[in-house]
């Protein structure tokens, strides 16, 4: 490799190195946090708003994925437009 490459590689090395410090998250200069949900007294922080809903990543999510074709179960919703 060359210097110049090596440089390269160690700037992408210094820079990617500085994307992992943590601080606490705050709303930008401003800007406010959204208002409180309906029903929750308090407005939440911006920690807790990374946290995704059960709905938005289900812990007991299974995928099984088909090995050979197979004959669809009759669904009682797949009703014709009215």
């Amino acid at each position: 490799m060359t210097a110049r490459a090596l440089a390269v590689i160690a700037g992408c090395a210094a820079l990617l190195a500085g994307c992992g410090v943590r601080a606490p998250l705050t709303p930008a200069p401003g800007a406010n946090l959204p208002v409180a949900p309906l029903g929750r007294s308090t407005q939440p922080v911006a920690d807790e708003l990374l946290i995704p809903d059960p709905q938005a990543a289900p812990a007991n999510r299974t995928v099984e994925l088909r090995l050979r074709s197979e004959e669809r179960r009759d669904d009682p919703f797949d009703l014709p437009p009215e």
